[in-house]
């Protein structure tokens, strides 16, 4: 295991940097899932460190601005877009499959019945989207040609499912593929997220700092929007992350930053854990937004 002399505060900063750069490559040039309009001015605005006045200042930024209003018009989901078979899968085997993307293909896949397709909240509103292929949708799945267990689709039919978003449950079309040896399907949404609206407000910095770090995805929010799980990183030789809201009537600000981070020597690890916050009220469709870097979160980021 490599090991590096630098303290595990100094670890973790460039780590987590190095993840940032990734996702933000990834969120402009990516084909597909979110991506931004746009890119916010890259020179940092550090006129405030601390976690509380930068949450506040994140929070004031999109009060009322056009990202706001753009966010609470379009399709964010806040948790997995995939409906696993009735009673999940079966096995170890079936599991490790699914989870490192290891498809086969038997049989044709369908073209869509439409172009586009209408995603449907409980409220009444609705939003047109185009509809991806079935081979888009599988492509997705399956991500992983190497030798170990794999799950076989033998088929696939248009249907819709549930996925939670930004705004609440929302009834989306989606693909119904057969999964040989399951009597029901593994259903997949079949539209993409909505662009990112653009932040109306800059990044802390292009590295984290002692008392921030930027966030990962969205893991869910729960039934009742009482309490949202996160992922947070964090290295080797500390307390693990430590995540702080700031609730406001429009925004739920989250400041991440990492706990007892202790010097000397330590491996170089980037470690990913989950994060389950509570809420003083159900988070609606106020926006779940990162201190750090501004933005909004959502699930596949």
């Amino acid at each position: 295991m490599h090991t590096t002399t630098t303290t595990a505060a100094r670890t973790v900063r460039l780590l987590t940097a190095l993840a940032l750069s990734a996702v933000t490559t990834a969120a402009v040039t990516g084909c597909g899932g979110d991506r931004h309009e746009g890119s916010p001015n890259d020179h940092p605005d550090r006129s405030a460190t601390r976690p509380e006045v930068r949450a506040r200042q994140v929070a004031d930024a999109w009060d009322g601005s056009p990202a706001a209003a753009k966010w609470r018009t379009g399709y964010y989901p806040m948790a997995d877009a995939i409906r696993l078979p009735d009673g999940g899968l079966r096995g170890a085997a079936d599991r490790r499959a699914y989870e490192t993307g290891n498809f086969d293909l038997r049989g044709a896949l369908p073209s869509a019945p439409r172009p586009d397709g209408e995603v449907r909240w409980r409220n009444g509103d609705t939003l047109g989207m185009p509809i991806l292929s079935a081979q888009e949708v599988y492509t997705t799945l399956d991500r992983d040609g190497g030798p170990g267990p794999r799950l076989t689709v033998t088929a696939a039919k248009p249907g819709e499912t549930t996925v939670v978003t930004s705004r609440g449950r929302a009834t989306v079309p989606a693909w119904l593929f057969t999964v040989k040896g399951y009597d029901t399907p593994l259903r997949v949404a079949a539209v993409s997220p909505s662009p990112l609206p653009q932040a109306p407000i800059r990044p802390l910095g292009p590295e984290p700092t002692d008392e921030l770090t930027p966030l990962g995805a969205v893991v869910d929010v729960a039934a009742d929007g009482r309490s949202v799980t996160v992922r947070a990183t964090h290295g080797s030789c500390d307390d693990g992350p430590v995540v702080k809201t700031l609730e406001t009537a429009h925004s739920v600000v989250l400041s991440a930053s990492v706990a007892g981070a202790r010097d000397g020597i330590c491996p170089s690890n980037l470690l990913i854990e989950r994060v389950r916050l509570t809420l003083k009220s159900p988070v609606g469709g106020r926006a779940l937004l990162d201190a750090f870097t501004g933005r909004p979160l959502t699930h596949s980021q």
